[in-house]
């Protein structure tokens, strides 16, 4: 498993890139812009190896407060399957199935939102994944 990103939503993305770019030195590593979902993603960081900062900028005049700022954490894994299958067997709910064989949620004890995300390409979509619907909150 492969630490990726911590997820926080931004009011003001250029406040918050020019924070973390000139105020902390890191690097605006990509910029991703999602004309359906309306919004954009900056990820942040040393350099795209490492670890990264993903500000999310939902367009529109919603406010975040520090109790809903915070996204998710997310990790890089080897097969989202498998991982999901081991979570499951612990008792841990999966909230967002991988039915696309690429993402998954799931929440730790501390109810914080953790993205799983499979290494490469998407694995082929398997059964009983395609048909399980969505559990809970993500």
């Amino acid at each position: 498993m492969k630490y990726l990103h911590t997820m926080i939503r931004t009011n003001d993305p250029d406040a918050s890139i020019k924070f973390y770019t000139e105020g902390l030195g890191l690097k605006l590593i990509r910029e991703h812009r999602v004309e359906a979902g309306k919004f954009t993603l900056y990820f942040i960081g040393e350099d795209e190896h490492g670890p990264l900062l993903e500000l999310t900028h939902n367009w529109g005049d919603r406010s975040y407060t520090i109790g809903d700022q915070f996204g998710h954490l997310a990790y890089q894994v080897d097969d989202i399957y498998q991982t999901c299958e081991h979570l499951m067997s612990l008792g841990i709910t999966v909230n967002r199935p991988p039915r696309d064989g690429h993402m998954a949620f799931v929440k730790d004890p501390n109810n914080i939102s953790i993205e799983l995300l499979q290494a490469g390409a998407a694995l082929a979509p398997n059964e009983p994944w395609v048909s399980m619907q969505n559990i809970g909150s993500w």
